[in-house]
């Protein structure tokens, strides 16, 4: 009896904690065709202030020994009505690279990124972080940390 009760609470305790997250997406717009809808859940953390969610996004694609990027905009958009951000990339296609002559076996797959200025955003454990991107890109992030020391700007 013990063993059927400890299952019907964690099946249960499972199904509210996808009705939970089912339920924080709800004022978010369904994605678009040809594109993907990706969350981050973000844990919480004592000073959210002090730290920062850089977005990521790129492809992995066979490159030689090059310095490659990706062209694409990244857009953060508002829920109308709620007044959530969301983050969405524009279409991505290909981007600069350096013109070295590589050596014959240099081809390999690595991850390549979208360029530009990187998306660093508002780091919030009580939101879920929403992207969409097309659907042949990736995302990735980066948690970004500010120490506690900060130095004066003499004045002039």
């Amino acid at each position: 009896m013990r063993t059927r009760l400890v299952g019907l609470v964690t099946l249960t305790l499972g199904l509210s904690a996808c009705a939970t997250a089912t339920d924080e997406l709800k004022p978010f717009p369904a994605a678009a065709a040809g594109y993907q809808r990706h969350v981050i859940e973000l844990p919480a953390r004592g000073d959210e202030a002090s730290h920062k969610v850089e977005l990521i996004a790129g492809k992995t694609l066979e490159i030689d020994c090059n310095l490659h990027r990706l062209e694409g905009r990244w857009q953060e958009k508002t829920v109308t009505g709620w007044g959530y951000n969301y983050y969405e990339l524009g279409p991505v296609g290909p981007g600069p690279s350096t013109m070295m002559a590589c050596p014959e076996n240099s081809r390999r797959q690595a991850f390549v990124q979208v360029g530009g200025e990187p998306m660093l955003v508002r780091y919030n454990s009580k939101l879920p972080l929403v992207i969409y991107a097309p659907a042949d890109v990736q995302v990735r992030y980066r948690i970004w940390s500010a120490g506690p020391e900060s130095t004066p700007a003499p004045p002039r």
